[in-house]
């Protein structure tokens, strides 16, 4: 089963760009995952398994290393959610 997930990451610091685009280039490095990015979103598509693992591991890892951070994400079970991914 496929699976797209729509992230949005809101580190509660000033500075957050840097940790919002560390937590988007640690997921391109995963070549099984299909990563398009956008102005307040990433998207985020793979085996269902594979990517819900990959997310909770650099989840984790941002809030280990950033502290504070809100994740918005959305689901959907499935080949894509638009035409982009």
């Amino acid at each position: 089963m496929k699976l797209v997930a729509e992230i949005s990451m809101y580190p509660l610091n000033e500075q957050y760009i840097e940790p919002i685009q560390t937590f988007i280039d640690r997921l391109n490095e995963y070549a099984h995952l299909k990563v398009v990015t956008s102005a307040t979103s990433t998207l985020v598509s793979g085996d269902y398994l594979a990517t819900m693992q990959v997310l909770a591991k650099e989840m984790q890892r941002s809030h280990q290393e950033v502290g504070q951070a809100i994740f918005v994400c959305k689901f959907l079970n499935g080949e894509k959610m638009s035409s982009d991914v």
